[in-house]
């Protein structure tokens, strides 16, 4: 063999092959001790039979391994410990590789505002919560189209630089009493028809909410999920009318205060 478990400190998973076997072979032994079964193992990770005993005895000679008789097999403490070195290091290694490789590699999708032809510098802007793209490098947000486009089509970017100018919507909230309580009898229809007309988006939570908006003859942007998209809609910029029943209300509240979201409980009553 060329290499053996004391090299454990040296040679990482990720350096050497020979211990990336005896760490597949490890977590083998861990799932199914103390019966183990060599040919199981040898097809579990895709080498033969007699690669593994000789790796079973490599690791019982170092200590990483018991033997309790034939096909009897336990991970001691020096091997747990091994293991969980490794991993550590698997998992930094994951983390880099989503958040500093993956990361700078990021495509997002916006719409072209004017015809954009692959690996140009495009402007960035946020309009009625949609992400917009224009030829040239303007704009105070730029990025690279990955994807040729016409004006009014999707185009693909990455490589972003900057910051999008926009502000935050805003949440308006009515909120519907419960049936029990008077339902949507006790919200007055002109009052929200109003409302409605200052916002972008109409959103529902609740079935006293949709009938109080039905009865003020509006067609809700948001009636499934409410919560999550009112959130979605308010960090893209629009402003949002939302109805929803008092048992819901602070579901919807909690939701916008962990965004920092700026919201209105209004009173909309039937006088």
């Amino acid at each position: 063999m060329a290499r053996n478990a004391d090299d454990a400190e040296k040679f990482g998973v990720l350096q050497s092959k020979r211990n990336a076997t005896r760490y597949q072979i490890l977590v083998q032994i861990a799932e199914r001790q103390p019966a183990v079964n060599q040919q199981e193992i040898a097809d579990a990770i895709g080498i033969t039979a007699q690669a593994v005993s000789d790796y079973l005895q490599d690791l019982v000679g170092h200590g990483y391994v018991n033997k309790h008789g034939r096909g009897r097999y336990e991970v001691t403490k020096e091997g747990v410990d091994w293991l969980i070195s490794q991993t550590d290091e698997l998992r930094g290694f994951v983390e880099h590789v989503s958040e500093d490789v993956i990361g700078q590699v990021e495509i997002e999708t916006a719409i072209a505002t004017t015809d954009i032809r692959e690996g140009e510098t495009v402007s960035l802007t946020m309009r009625d919560g949609v992400l917009r793209a224009m030829s040239g490098d303007t704009g105070n947000a730029t990025a690279v189209a990955v994807t040729d486009a016409e004006a009014g089509a999707d185009v693909g970017i990455t490589n972003f630089e900057g910051v999008v100018d926009y502000e935050l919507g805003t949440v308006t909230i009515v909120s519907v009493p419960q049936v029990q309580n008077g339902g949507s009898s006790a919200v007055d229809p002109e009052r929200v028809s109003d409302l409605a007309e200052q916002h972008d988006l109409i959103a529902v939570g609740g079935v006293e909410a949709i009938v109080a908006a039905d009865t003020a003859n509006l067609e809700p942007d948001i009636r499934f999920g409410s919560s999550a998209g009112v959130q979605e809609a308010a960090t893209k910029g629009l402003d949002i009318l939302l109805l929803t029943s008092t048992d819901l209300l602070s579901a919807h509240t909690d939701k916008l205060r962990e965004q920092n979201l700026s919201y209105e409980v209004v009173d909309a009553a039937d006088s």
